[in-house]
């Protein structure tokens, strides 16, 4: 199936406490956004990526990405998330107009590992509309009242974080666009508001989203030598799909 990503990343980066847009913030040399858009492309799943870009940074984040070659498009994102789904989606159907499985990634998401990208899409391809990778919840809930004071706690067997990247058919994700004007952190809550089913499929713990200085920390230390030795030995080896 032909396989195009997603990846809004004009976030502003401020709890990360960075001077520059997040997805450009370095990790032990390589940016979050190379590392994220090279992840999608070695997966062996995706032919082609659109990267939504702050507008001032657009010179910045192609040369970024450069190395890539012509399977990369960058494009104006938007204030808001959204904004940027939205111009990202509306470049995917003019460069990528025979896509048949859309996937919307986080930049910040930058090792998540290529099994995961992998399931999402063949779930896509045996017949789902849209699919998320979640973990199960692992903390103990609260519900509690406006005062802090503890009303319940929340049986949190039924309850998954949700991770990217996320794949839906291309009908799917532009009908959930065209039919709200939401701001909203996740696509897959959009389409589930135009009544469509989402699926599941395991996440990965490496596919943390990289949000504060403490995640920065982590990803130079555990994440990124363990990806970076997992690229090594999947360079020396046939791709999947080859």
């Amino acid at each position: 199936m032909h396989v195009v990503a997603l990846v809004p990343a004009a976030g502003r980066g401020t709890r990360l406490g960075a001077d520059m847009p997040k997805a450009l913030v370095p990790v032990l040399g390589e940016s979050l956004l190379l590392r994220a858009v090279r992840g999608l492309l070695g997966s062996g799943s995706v032919h082609h990526v659109v990267v939504a870009a702050p507008p001032e940074q657009l010179g910045r984040m192609e040369h970024e990405l450069a190395e890539l070659g012509d399977r990369v498009q960058v494009v104006p994102g938007g204030d808001e998330r959204t904004d940027s789904v939205r111009a990202a989606l509306d470049a995917a159907e003019r460069f990528v107009p025979t896509a048949e499985v859309v996937l919307v990634h986080d930049a910040a998401r930058a090792f998540t590992p290529a099994e995961v990208i992998r399931a999402v899409v063949a779930e896509v391809a045996a017949g789902a509309c849209a699919v998320v990778p979640v973990l199960p919840v692992a903390d103990t809930l609260k519900r509690v009242d406006e005062d802090g004071t503890v009303l319940s706690t929340v049986d949190r067997s039924p309850l998954r974080t949700v991770q990217t990247p996320q794949a839906f058919t291309p009908e799917v994700l532009g009908e959930a666009y065209a039919r709200s004007r939401d701001v909203a952190t996740d696509d897959a809550g959009l389409v589930e508001r135009a009544g469509h089913p989402v699926r599941t499929v395991p996440g990965h713990s490496h596919a943390l989203k990289i949000t504060t200085s403490f995640d920065l920390a982590v990803a130079e230390t555990v994440l990124a030598p363990a990806h970076d030795s997992e690229s090594e030995v999947y360079a020396e080896s046939d791709p999947p799909g080859a």
